[in-house]
């Protein structure tokens, strides 16, 4: 092989991940969703009330996100009053998993 041939060619983050993790980080409230539903509080309002400073609206905007990018599934009952509860899905498991070990990288960077 000749010294000046190229054998690697430029690498960039993958455009739809990159892009997951900034925006949940983004959310200051994305952790905090996942941690209540980790302790079994899976449906908004007691979100809502079980974290002082969360609205309802933010809230909301933040499950949406989530929700889109297949992170949490939301799960609607034919009820009335109608009941929407949320749960960690497959691959947002997987996810989480991914944020824990940053948080473990970080953390063990600061030491």
């Amino acid at each position: 092989m000749k010294s000046n041939e190229k054998i690697f060619s430029q690498k960039s983050a993958p455009a739809r991940s990159a892009r997951m993790v900034e925006t949940i980080y983004g959310c200051k409230w994305s952790l905090t969703v996942y941690q209540l539903l980790a302790h079994g509080i899976n449906r908004p309002g007691e979100m809502v009330r079980s974290v002082e400073g969360l609205t309802t609206k933010v809230l909301n905007e933040c499950l949406r996100k989530n929700v889109d990018f297949g992170i949490l599934k939301r799960i609607s009952y034919p009820e009335v009053p109608p009941r929407v509860e949320y749960e960690v899905t497959t691959f947002g498991e997987r996810f989480i998993g991914v944020l824990d070990e940053l948080e473990a990288l970080a953390d063990a960077l600061e030491d």
